[in-house]
């Protein structure tokens, strides 16, 4: 019997370890760090808060990351209030600081559950109440609140997390795709070359021998307006020697002085007539005019060859001890400040030409890319036949340099028509590329994100086309997209890394 007894409960206790390890699924699921996420935006900041899920007699945390829309980094310093409002129930607290950098936490206790709404008023220092909220609800029990909050969780099917203290410590930015109107645009290559009003050619006006000055003149080296760069000198010449003609009239000059000198003071008592004086002062504007025009270009050396212009030495034409004619080029300054763009064209295009009104320009080897209207430029002409070296229609446009385009050189220009129909654009750093497949990342949260396949069209060098794949109302990133790719390719984070609760 009491072997028997033994046995039985023996085998009650291992049914009742079997069932244990075997809970049925209507069993009430078990939830665990649930929370709901809140996303909003005002005209210069972004809001994303992670809240526990609100039940009315129970304190809950709100979690709120703020971000400058400028340039997505944390924000410094602000007081912000955070209003629960539910019916006529209202709950107010009050942060002046900070837990970290861009991070406030706030302690709710909601007094009546229903829908309602949480407002944040941020106060900075030097600027206006910026007020941002999302809709609320407050749940009568626990359980209810956490299975909503579950629901109402963004998928994380094929998510990349990238938190806010990642991205603030980054260049990164998100934004909507922009409707805008997008003609055809031309890509091709322009050369680029000085504007003809830049560029001055300096040309021997005598004949002689190049002697250089004590500064060095190499091509690239600034020069300043004035500055004597060098000498033609024409000592020990028989023919056209600037050197005689200049003493002859610096003689000539001090002669004619020193006689009209003498001579308008002995007008003065009558003993030199009238038309003497006038006779002897006559010669003398003469041989002061001949001296006034050799001494601002010569002196007892030589033709002093003086820079035009402030710019840079951009080709020198003679070497030191070379004779030169009068004419003859001696060295050309740009003020490289203005220059010209010289695109080509094929021929097929030649009926838009007439509708280009922009362009984006490209400095090769650089991920720089200026638009006409940033370099205060302008489409000047495009040619009315072809080339005859390369049967391509020339397009001229004139910018301004920026120190980055180099005379000679070559740029990337796309030539932008204009177009009265819309198209779904991005900005080229938002795409990334594999193996001729192209993605964007959209956001689910401001810290999770989609990686989606898309259809892209013509581009025009800041921007391009997306012709399937997006919609106008999503978020994408459109800076450090290969980043928040390269979080990914490290493995998945915790979505709460980095975070203060």
């Amino acid at each position: 019997m009491k072997l028997m007894k033994f046995v039985i409960a023996f085998l009650a206790v291992l049914t009742a370890g079997c069932n244990t390890g075997n809970k049925k699924v209507t069993d009430a699921p078990v939830y665990e760090d649930v929370k709901i996420r809140l996303t909003s935006y005002s005209s210069h900041l972004e809001l994303f808060a992670e809240a526990d899920p609100f039940v009315a007699g129970e304190t809950g945390n709100v979690l709120a990351h703020f971000t400058y829309l400028e340039d997505f980094k944390a924000i410094d310093s602000a007081v912000i209030t955070i209003r629960l409002i539910v019916g006529d129930n209202e709950i107010t607290r009050v942060l002046d600081k900070p837990v970290r950098k861009g991070i406030y936490s706030f302690d709710i206790s909601p007094v009546i559950p229903g829908d309602g709404r949480v407002v944040f008023e941020v106060r900075e220092p030097s600027a206006e109440v910026d007020v941002l909220e999302s809709p609320m609800t407050v749940y009568s029990d626990k359980k209810t609140a956490d299975a909503e909050a579950e629901k109402a969780e963004p998928s994380g099917t094929n998510a990349i997390v990238f938190t806010k203290e990642q991205s603030w410590k980054v260049d990164f930015s998100t934004d909507q795709p922009v409707m805008k109107p997008f003609g055809q645009v031309i890509k091709t290559t322009a050369h680029v070359q000085s504007a003809p009003d830049d560029e001055i050619t300096v040309a021997a006006k005598t004949n002689g021998v190049v002697v250089f000055s004590g500064s060095k003149v190499l091509e690239g080296q600034s020069v300043s307006a004035g500055q004597s760069l060098f000498t033609v000198s024409g000592a020990g010449m028989a023919d056209n020697n600037s050197a005689l003609r200049y003493s002859e009239a610096l003689n000539n000059y001090q002669k004619t002085k020193a006689d009209y000198d003498r001579q308008a003071e002995l007008a003065k008592d009558k003993i030199v007539s009238e038309k003497e004086l006038l006779s002897t002062k006559n010669e003398y504007d003469n041989a002061a005019a001949i001296y006034e025009m050799l001494k601002k270009n010569f002196n007892a050396s030589g033709q002093v060859v003086s820079c035009p212009s402030s710019g840079f030495v951009k080709q020198l034409f003679v070497k030191n001890g070379q004779y030169v004619e009068a004419g003859q080029p001696m060295i050309s300054v740009s003020k490289n400040k203005t220059i010209i763009l010289k695109a080509g064209v094929s021929q097929k295009y030649y009926p838009v030409l007439n509708d280009i009104v922009s362009a984006n320009i490209r400095i090769p080897g650089t991920d720089k890319t200026y638009t006409l209207e940033q370099l205060n430029g302008k489409v000047l002409s495009h040619g009315r036949n072809a080339d005859d070296d390369n049967y391509l229609i020339p397009v001229v446009l004139q910018i301004n340099n920026v120190s980055d385009f180099i005379p000679g050189g070559f740029a990337e220009v796309f030539l932008k028509t204009m177009s009265n129909t819309n198209a779904l654009t991005v900005p080229n750093a938002a795409l990334l590329e594999e193996q001729g497949i192209y993605f964007v990342l959209v956001q689910i949260t401001p810290e999770k994100f989609e990686k989606r396949e898309i259809t892209v069209g013509p581009t025009d060098g800041l921007r391009s086309e997306i012709k399937a794949g997006l919609s106008p109302a999503e978020r994408i990133v459109t800076r450090g997209a290969i980043l928040v790719k390269l979080a990914q390719a490290s493995g998945a984070l915790d979505t709460h890394a980095g975070h203060v609760h």
